[in-house]
């Protein structure tokens, strides 16, 4: 597994880590025992950075025995404060986190949103002091604009942003990947495949389950749903032209960028797990790149 330094002055961190929302039970319910089992596939796959947060259901309880036995001492394990943004929500949320995943620190601890109703200052500085404390060992925000990220930096330099960032959704190429790389903030992507529409397993007759998000989500409804599916029918060409498959190549994409530290994958089996490893180490051309912006009607 290939590693990338998070930040200017961070750890060595996995290229690949998991994502916990689908283990939690987001995107439909996950058998506790699989969901240990691919933790610990992907852990013993090299994919040992784990990303949960108090918002991600299960994921927590399911990571405090999936983590047992050594896998702990194996993983960079983040997590983040989700609903009360106050000092005490943070402390909180904090040891709740703690209790949950049956540990004493976590690696990293993330804001998981902006708040507006509690001033930054006061939620940067309760981070500080958890990391003083050695709840932490490094601290990030998540879903920040650039604005934000720099209000954030100015009270505290932190180590990590995690945006949502995939070929469909671009937005922090304008303003927070430029904060991230003038402030040397690793990069930790979310939603590598927009939830699903990059990995060619759906058409525009799926119907997902109440408990899965997407049977909500505007983009997985009507016109915008089959606009996306065929815009993923033509990367899927281009993938394959690749020897890769769709998933493969969404995910190689993101990691050309130097700028991006970790791409936070989701799985809810061992076997999509193993799916991910060939993403690692692609490059691609420059008439690559214009092949993928013209596919999505972007040249």
């Amino acid at each position: 597994m290939e590693h990338r330094q998070m930040g200017k002055d961070g750890p060595q961190i996995p290229a690949l880590g998991l994502g916990a929302w689908p283990l939690g039970g987001g995107m439909g319910r996950v058998d506790e025992n699989t969901a240990v089992d691919t933790i610990h596939a992907a852990i013993d796959s090299g994919i040992t950075l784990i990303d949960t947060a108090q918002a991600y259901k299960d994921s927590e309880a399911f990571l405090g025995r999936a983590l047992a036995n050594g896998y702990r001492d194996r993983c960079f394990l983040a997590t983040k404060a989700s609903f009360d943004f106050s000092s005490q929500g943070i402390r909180a949320g904090m040891e709740n986190s703690l209790r949950d995943l049956k540990v004493d620190y976590v690696d990293l601890y993330q804001l998981h949103r902006w708040d507006s109703g509690t001033p930054i200052g006061a939620q940067m500085e309760t981070m500080v002091q958890l990391q003083a404390e050695g709840k932490t060992r490094y601290i990030g925000v998540s879903n920040y604009t650039g604005a934000q990220l720099e209000q954030a930096y100015q009270v505290a330099p932190f180590h990590s942003d995690q945006p949502g960032y995939n070929l469909f959704d671009r937005h922090i190429e304008a303003d927070v990947l430029p904060a991230c790389r003038e402030h040397g903030i690793g990069v930790l992507a979310h939603s590598p495949l927009a939830k699903g529409l990059l990995t060619g397993k759906y058409t525009a007759e799926t119907v997902f389950p109440s408990d899965d998000e997407r049977s909500w989500l505007p983009s997985f409804q009507g016109e915008s749903f089959r606009h996306d599916l065929d815009v993923a029918g033509r990367l899927e060409a281009l993938a394959r032209d690749k020897g890769l498959t769709l998933v493969q190549f969404a995910i190689a994409w993101l990691l050309r960028d130097p700028a991006i530290t970790c791409v936070l994958v989701g799985a809810k089996s061992p076997a999509q797990v193993a799916d991910y490893l060939p993403a690692v180490g692609v490059t691609f051309s420059q008439s690559e790149l214009d092949a993928i912006d013209a596919a999505m009607g972007l040249a």
